[in-house]
């Protein structure tokens, strides 16, 4: 089925075709750190940050499957609850947090943002996902070296350069464009697939 999901992606957007093994690799990747019990994190700016919230989104909750949680929960629930509830996939953007993020701007320097959330969120068998257009952001590269520190894997999602992004990464995911409005356009059916995948992946009976 993840096979039929990216196939369907590539069928509808041809030019990505570039990208196929970097989005198997990152699926393979992040499967593995949720199913070992792991969580992700995600950082972006602009419209990446709003990217950042939307694949948070259809992974926090059910996108292409209803992910019912198992039946056990509803004698801790009750019934209504429960059936009310849908199994979800543990994942942070990091461009949530209003209240640390003005703090830490006023208090220290804004640069290092996602990178004190990396440091002070990311455990090692975590992962973090970096959306960068140009791959060379400077907030979203403190990030990703921290999180290579922290031990956590480290997945990049940019235009066709990768920029310095793609050294500092175990997977670059990296769109042929380099257009910021068009980078933006690709990376949407990008995530999308990705979490399609995963979905199937995790939940495949649900």
């Amino acid at each position: 089925m993840c096979h039929k999901i990216l196939q369907n992606c590539l069928e509808r957007h041809p030019a990505l075709v570039t990208c196929a093994g970097d989005i198997e690799d990152a699926v393979a990747q992040l499967c593995k750190i949720l199913e070992a019990g792991g969580k992700v994190l995600i950082c972006g700016n602009g419209g990446s940050a709003a990217d950042s919230d939307h694949i948070a989104g259809e992974l926090l909750k059910g996108f292409a499957k209803q992910r019912p949680i198992p039946t056990e929960w509803k004698g801790k629930l009750g019934e209504n609850l429960a059936s009310n509830l849908q199994c979800g996939l543990p994942v942070i953007p990091l461009t949530i947090f209003n209240s640390l993020s003005w703090a830490f701007a006023n208090d220290c320097n804004p640069e290092y943002t996602f990178a004190q959330l990396t440091f002070a969120l990311g455990q090692h068998g975590d992962a973090l996902l970096c959306i960068s257009t140009s791959g060379n952001s400077p907030n979203v590269l403190h990030a990703a070296k921290t999180a290579r520190a922290r031990g956590l894997a480290t997945i990049g999602l940019t235009g066709e350069s990768g920029g310095k992004l793609k050294d500092l990464v175990d997977c670059c995911i990296r769109v042929p464009a380099s257009n910021v409005w068009e980078v933006q356009e690709m990376h949407l059916p990008v995530y999308h697939a990705v979490c399609l995948m995963l979905e199937e992946k995790i939940f495949p009976g649900t």
